[in-house]
C-alpha cells in the first residue's frame, strides 16, 4: 500500500513539472562488428558508425546476399557490460521469414521497429541482393521498454537453413539523466 502511494506521489510531480523523459536520454551506437562466415553467400560491403553530433551516432550496413535465402532464423540476446559483457534479459530466436510476414515476436518487434524506416529490409523472404541500413540512429521515443542506464550489447547471429552465416554485434549506451530535464 505504502510503495503505490510513493508511486502515484511520484508520478504527480512529474506530470506537475512536467518532466520530458525524452529530453534526459542519451541512447546511442558505440561500436559495431559484422563477420561472415560463408563469403560465398553473404559479403559485408560496409559496416560502420559514424558521428553526426555529440548524442548523435549513425549506423550505416550494406551487405549483400548472393543467393535467395528462403529459410532465415536470428538467434538475438541482449548483454549488459557488467565487469566484460554479462547475459542479460534477453535470449530470443525468430523465424525472420515468419517475422516479416507476421510481427509475432515482441522483442524482434522492438528492435524491428527501431530501424525499419532506415532500411530495404521490408519485404518477405527470399533475400537476395543488398540489404542496407543506411544512416541508422537510435530514437530513445521508439524504446519501449525500460532500460537501466548502463552499456549493452545486442548480439545477433543468422541462421540461413539451420547453417550459421554470419553475426551482427551492436553495442549502444543508454543514459538516463533526470537531473538534466
Amino acid at each position: 500500500m505504502r510503495c503505490q502511494m510513493v508511486f502515484c506521489v511520484v508520478i504527480g510531480l512529474l506530470l506537475t513539472f512536467n518532466i520530458n523523459f525524452q529530453d534526459a536520454v542519451i541512447f546511442k551506437f558505440t561500436n559495431i562488428v559484422c563477420e561472415s562466415y560463408n563469403q560465398s553467400w553473404v559479403v559485408f560491403r560496409y559496416c560502420r558508425l559514424k558521428a553526426v553530433g555529440r548524442d548523435r551516432v549513425h549506423l550505416n550496413v550494406n551487405a549483400t546476399i548472393l543467393y535467395p535465402a528462403y529459410n532465415i532464423t536470428n538467434h538475438g540476446k541482449i548483454f549488459k557490460r557488467a565487469s566484460g559483457y554479462k547475459p542479460w534479459i534477453l535470449d530470443t530466436t525468430v523465424d525472420a521469414c515468419r517475422f516479416v510476414r507476421k510481427n509475432y515476436d515482441p522483442f524482434a518487434k522492438i528492435v524491428f521497429s527501431l530501424f525499419k524506416n532506415f532500411s530495404n529490409i521490408n519485404h518477405t523472404c527470399p533475400f537476395v541482393g543488398h540489404q542496407i541500413l543506411k544512416d541508422f540512429y537510435l530514437k530513445p521515443e521508439l524504446l519501449i521498454l525500460p532500460f537501466p542506464t548502463g552499456d549493452y550489447m545486442l548480439s545477433m547471429r543468422w541462421y540461413f537453413g539451420k547453417r550459421l552465416q554470419f553475426d551482427t554485434n551492436v553495442s549502444f549506451v543508454f543514459v538516463e539523466d533526470l537531473i538534466k530535464s
